[in-house]
């Protein structure tokens, strides 16, 4: 019987309860979130499954919700089964003011740089982890420059043009 979202659902609601939610299904990849403090268990159980075999994490990045007050970043991963040809994204929010998730670079080798990467650009903690620092800024960066915390451009320019950009322009 092949892989169904609705079976990784199932298998997920079964073992954690209410602990999984907003499940989703954009463009046919199953999308949920779990509470921050439950990464590890989640991911730990998708791998170790028999039928599920999450066993290859392709991607992990954060997203800056600056609006939802308490949950700003999303540390998203994205994680592969590669026996079935099974793709899933895996969400847990953290507040900006400690913004500290679990690492799973012990369960994923792969999620060391990435982890490197993901707190590089948004200040994700990832507690436990081996190294983390900087790996492409510079170390004496004070921010983080993929929050949205600063507007993307001077709004009081007047030496450009906004026909030039596609964006109409003076009449």
């Amino acid at each position: 019987m092949p892989l169904t979202n609705d079976i990784i659902q199932q298998k997920l609601v079964e073992k954690f309860g209410e602990m999984v939610m907003n499940f989703t299904e954009p463009f046919g990849m199953l999308t949920f979130e779990a509470p921050k403090d439950f990464n590890l268990k989640v991911m730990q159980f998708l791998f170790d499954d028999p039928q599920l075999r999450f066993q290859f994490l392709t991607d992990l990045q954060a997203v800056h919700y600056p609006d939802q007050k308490g949950r700003e970043i999303a540390v998203v991963y994205h994680l592969h089964n590669l026996v079935d040809n099974v793709r899933i994204r895996f969400k847990v929010f953290t507040d900006i003011n400690q913004p500290q998730v679990f690492t799973a670079s012990k369960l994923f080798s792969s999620a060391n740089w990435m982890e490197r990467e993901t707190y590089d650009f948004f200040g994700v903690i990832f507690v436990g982890h081996p190294n983390l620092k900087r790996i492409l800024n510079v170390d004496e960066m004070d921010y983080f420059p993929l929050r949205k915390e600063y507007p993307l451009e001077d709004q009081s320019r007047v030496d450009k043009d906004d026909e030039m950009f596609g964006r109409g322009g003076s009449v």
